[in-house]
């Protein structure tokens, strides 16, 4: 079961000045259909408008296509510096004006996988999306297979993926703005390096001209890059169906947010409408500390191990998200499925934090255990037994 601790206590030794009040979210109005951002810092959602509706996700399904290249690099199963082929049959069905956004690959080429990771997240490449798919999983419906089981394994509980790029697929392709959040945020902490390298490049140059065989350079369509400081990422995305789309994310005074829209009008609202977003959660939100990061929070009890707790621990430093310039109270409370069952490593995620401030939702935020707690032996657990049949905790 789950188990609440109250902890409003150590609100005091963190050093959070907490004083009365309500903290209204502030006001943000977009011409957005979709809408959506959270603070990571936090776990605070932001704003949420339509936040589950689901959507085409146009070339934002790209940033699956890329989670899952990631996922293999680190597992060391593939290599960025991999060479893959374009065979003819793609080359054929992905170029063109009628191929939307091109790398402008050539039949036959060899290209790296970092190069081809660069041409999606940079160049929006849908051939690019095929020829790392093909070379993956042999296929791509065989590559999307496995993006639907990452996007299984990641909770992202209203989305599906039925091509690599996006491609407008008569409803199959599917998403939500709150698992495009989702999906974000898991590629910013789970691949930080990589995410580092590939998703904040202003442009890339692949491809030849025809007739004069001058190279082509194309922008990177972010609309944050440049013109919001830390921003660093992620995807646009435009189809007639879809509207004009972008999952973005910026990094400021420690705090990171990533923002969800979709269902714009045109490419320069898409720009103008994501700064205006984006600023907006820097300057209507501010981050107040609770915990710095190795601070022992709480202690949880411990089943058949050879301690009967452990300390719970922030693992980075912890804030709360409230309004810009107010105050509000702060409830916190611990939770997690209790007791806790060893044995336990040092640094597992076994509880969290749970902030409240007025009548938003709650923030949470992970607790770590402080240190390893073996199983205990045959007669600790006898002791352990004894020690709770007489009453203690």
């Amino acid at each position: 079961m789950t188990r609440l601790r109250n902890a409003a206590l150590l609100i005091a030794a963190s050093g959070l000045v907490v004083l009365p009040g309500q903290a209204a979210a502030p006001p943000y109005d977009t011409p957005a259909k979709v809408a959506y951002m959270v603070d990571l810092s936090s776990g605070a959602t932001l704003y949420a408008k339509d936040a589950d509706r689901r959507m085409p996700p146009a070339s934002l399904a790209k940033m699956m296509t890329v989670y899952v290249a990631f996922d293999l690099v680190k597992q060391g199963k593939l290599k960025l510096s991999d060479m893959a082929t374009v065979s003819p049959e793609t080359w054929k069905k992905w170029h063109g004006p009628a191929a939307g956004s091109t790398m402008f690959l050539s039949v036959g080429e060899q290209v790296s996988i970092a190069n081809l990771l660069f041409g999606i997240v940079t160049l929006s490449g849908n051939d690019a999306c095929v020829v790392l798919a093909e070379h993956i999983a042999g296929t791509e419906p065989a590559f999307v297979a496995v993006m639907n089981q990452k996007a299984k394994d990641l909770g992202l509980t209203n989305s599906h993926f039925g091509t690599s790029n996006g491609w407008p697929d008569n409803g199959v392709t599917y998403v939500t703005a709150r698992d495009l959040a989702k999906l974000a945020t898991a590629t910013i902490q789970n691949y930080p390096d990589m995410y580092k390298t590939f998703y904040s490049r202003p442009n890339f140059t692949w491809g030849k001209t025809l007739g004069s065989g001058a190279d082509i350079t194309q922008a990177n369509r972010d609309p944050l890059l440049g013109r919001v400081a830390g921003a660093d990422g992620l995807k646009t995305g435009h189809t007639e169906e879809a509207g004009y789309g972008f999952t973005g994310s910026a990094e400021q005074n420690g705090r990171r947010l990533v923002m969800v829209l979709a269902g714009l009008d045109s490419f320069n609202q898409r720009i103008s409408e994501s700064v205006s977003f984006m600023n907006w959660g820097f300057r209507a939100w501010q981050a107040k500390p609770l915990f710095p990061a190795g601070k022992q929070v709480d202690t949880a009890p411990v089943q058949l191990g050879a301690a009967r707790s452990v300390g719970l621990v922030a693992p980075k430093n912890l804030t709360v998200t409230i309004p810009a310039g107010l105050t509000s109270d702060v409830k916190l409370t611990v939770a997690y499925t209790g007791p806790l069952k060893a044995p336990i490593k040092k640094g597992d995620h076994v509880a969290d934090l749970v902030a409240r401030t007025g009548d938003g939702p709650p923030q949470v935020m992970p607790l770590v255990a402080a240190n390893d707690v073996t199983a205990a032996g045959f007669f600790g657990r006898i002791g352990n037994g004894v020690h709770r049949l007489f009453g203690g905790s």
